[in-house]
């Protein structure tokens, strides 16, 4: 059995695995008080050329996204977000469960696009009955998106500008951000980003961490007294010293931008064996998701022998499904791949 189901189905990359052994037996202060947190803090912000910025390591993408978002919006605020996005779909209601909306708007492959927004914004405060309704607090994106789309340098430049203009922080969900920094068609850097959004995370549960996510606040606007926020909500580890460990390991040698190139090397090479096969892509991406079109007797044969994500169905007789690239994939697990399409026909 091969998978492609997702960018988590193996544990630690074995450079950070490695350094959790060799630090193990360490007593550490907890709760993120430790030398290897701190460590890991210190690179990240040399990393996103960005020393005033203040950084902290939560353990999941979920519990990061309701941690930042419930902390900064006040209570007649909601969070806007494409109708894709992953707080609006895949996140059990969790946002709303804080008691704040979630303001969903329309997408292009996943990507709220700044006319959206503009319009959106204009539209909200024209109406004179607006003290009425949730007021927009926050604008959430992700990047690479859930359709593995990526904003450009100008499309985050425009969103950016338009969230300052209304005063409202411009938070970038992260989860798979290795993949779009390494993507070979972005124009988006970690200091551009770093540069433009208010608040946002570096995934590590998706990108060689057996768990944890870096927040990076870059105004000065990190919310009060927010260990004790994290804690209220359940989300702060006491043997902080996990992610710490991890995140240091993966900010030492480049290693979190090699697992993202990595990631995208094979990505390329598993596009090209869709081509090669003729399975019709729904959305061919620019990073390590994928998404291709099965009839469903195509699909039920592959999954005997192959891991992949059903992402919805596209007519009563196919279905598009998902596969997913990381550090873990290997040239051979290409090849089984190949060999197992061709015996499809």
């Amino acid at each position: 059995m091969i998978s492609f189901e997702n960018d988590y189905i193996a544990g630690a990359h074995p450079q950070v695995l490695n350094r959790l052994v060799e630090t193990n037996l360490e007593n550490l202060s907890g709760y993120g008080a430790d030398p290897y947190c701190e460590s890991a803090k210190d690179k990240i912000k040399k990393a996103c050329a960005h020393p005033e910025a203040e950084v902290e390591l939560l353990v999941g993408g979920t519990q990061t996204n309701l941690v930042v978002i419930s902390t900064m919006l006040h209570d007649h605020e909601g969070v806007i977000a494409a109708g894709t996005g992953h707080i609006n779909v895949h996140e059990a209601g969790a946002i709303e469960y804080t008691g704040h909306k979630v303001l969903a708007l329309p997408h292009t492959d996943g990507k709220l696009m700044p006319e959206v927004l503009k319009k959106y914004l204009a539209d909200f405060y024209a109406d004179e009955t607006y003290p009425h309704m949730v007021f927009p607090g926050m604008v959430y994106i992700s990047h690479p998106t859930e359709y593995g789309t990526l904003y450009t340098l100008d499309e985050l430049t425009r969103l950016s500008e338009l969230c300052r203009s209304y005063q409202v922080p411009l938070y970038l969900d992260g989860a798979r951000l290795a993949y779009g920094l390494m993507s070979q068609k972005t124009d988006v850097t970690l200091p551009d980003i770093a540069r433009l959004c208010d608040v946002f995370y570096i995934g590590g549960t998706k990108a060689g961490a057996l768990c944890g996510e870096a927040v990076v606040f870059t105004r000065k606007n990190m919310p009060p007294h927010f260990i004790t926020s994290i804690k209220k909500r359940g989300a702060l580890l006491a043997k902080g010293r996990l992610v710490g460990v991890q995140f240091d390991a993966l900010f030492t040698n480049n290693l979190y931008f090699e697992i993202g190139r990595h990631a995208i090397q094979m990505a390329e090479k598993l596009k090209m064996i869709f081509h090669q096969k003729e399975i019709p892509f729904y959305l061919e991406s620019p990073t390590n998701q994928q998404f291709v079109i099965f009839d469903n007797a195509q699909m039920e044969k592959l999954r005997q022998q192959v891991g992949f994500s059903f992402w919805e169905k596209y007519d009563k007789d196919r279905t598009v499904v998902r596969f997913v690239t990381s550090w873990s994939t290997t040239e051979d697990d290409l090849k089984k791949l190949e060999i197992l399409l061709s015996e499809l026909k």
